[in-house]
């Protein structure tokens, strides 16, 4: 719209009130479209389908709005009504660093040696339950530990109940690096992500986080590998989690936090060497 046509319409406007443009639902209809077209690339066609669908719907429906004449709404304007109010004394900001300083949270974090100790204990928890699911549901210790192998090798991903309930010293080499490098990864990022969970992180770590990674898996196993997305007892791979995120969380959140350097002035995070700033060299 011209800026002639605006005043002209602002010239026809009723005292006390002005036009603004008026709601629409087009943009949130657009917008949810992309996000179920994108989730369909782990779920299913049907929902990229459908996304595709409100993306067309809503770009349609958008353009609507605004073309040939955007579309507006009479708003009706309150008079500000002016009070005199008590001044109020300034309150005192906390400083992180010098004055000034913006404080980046968290202003303090786990070392990453928290993280692995997290990893390395929610491992050996997580091994336990998945030596305990193979002997009570397959009688054999070494069940889920194949099954864990064959994500890496071919051979057993077709095999039988018998050929996967045996020892097999290649399987086992093989789930125990997958294993071991997946726990450190995990617990290095179970230490990232706990100082930003102030409160419960060990609700967040021992039961939000294997949740949404166990429905994460759920949803993409069955297209990267059917086969074994056949083999998996979900009720005891969500446990297995579980159990793994309980323990790495709490060992994680009894770690000792260390402090973030943005409570160090900015010369001194610099490396500057001022008087004043750096401690004093004594001279020979």
């Amino acid at each position: 719209m011209s800026e002639g046509a605006i005043q002209s319409q602002a010239r026809r406007e009723p005292p006390g009130l002005i036009a603004a443009p008026a709601p629409t639902a087009w943009p949130m209809i657009t917008a949810l479209g992309v996000t179920m077209a994108f989730a369909g690339l782990v779920t299913s066609a049907v929902v990229s389908a459908v996304g595709a669908v409100l993306i067309i719907a809503g770009a349609v429906g958008w353009f609507g709005e605004v073309f040939p004449q955007e579309h507006r709404e009479l708003l009706e304007v309150e008079p500000a009504v002016v009070s005199a109010g008590a001044v109020r004394p300034a309150a005192a900001q906390v400083a992180v660093g010098e004055e000034g300083h913006r404080a980046i949270l968290p202003l303090e974090i786990y070392p990453y040696s928290a993280g692995i100790k997290g990893g390395v204990a929610g491992g050996f928890a997580m091994a336990a339950l998945a030596v305990i699911h193979g002997l009570l549901l397959h009688n054999s210790p070494w069940y889920t530990i194949n099954i864990l192998a064959a994500t890496a090798m071919a051979n057993l991903a077709n095999a039988n109940v018998a050929t996967l309930s045996a020892f097999n010293a290649h399987a086992f080499v093989m789930a125990l690096i997958i294993h071991a490098v997946v726990s450190l990864l995990v617990g290095l990022l179970y230490g990232v992500l706990l100082p930003i969970v102030p409160r419960n992180p060990i609700f967040f770590g021992g039961l939000v986080a294997p949740l949404l990674w166990s429905g994460l898996l759920f949803a993409a196993l069955r297209v990267i590998n059917p086969v074994l997305n056949a083999r998996i007892e979900w009720g005891w791979f969500v446990l297995c989690q579980i159990g793994f995120g309980v323990v790495a969380g709490v060992v994680v959140a009894r770690s000792e936090r260390i402090r973030t350097f943005q409570h160090l002035p900015f010369a001194m995070r610099m490396g500057i060497e001022a008087p004043g700033i750096m401690p004093r060299k004594e001279s020979r």
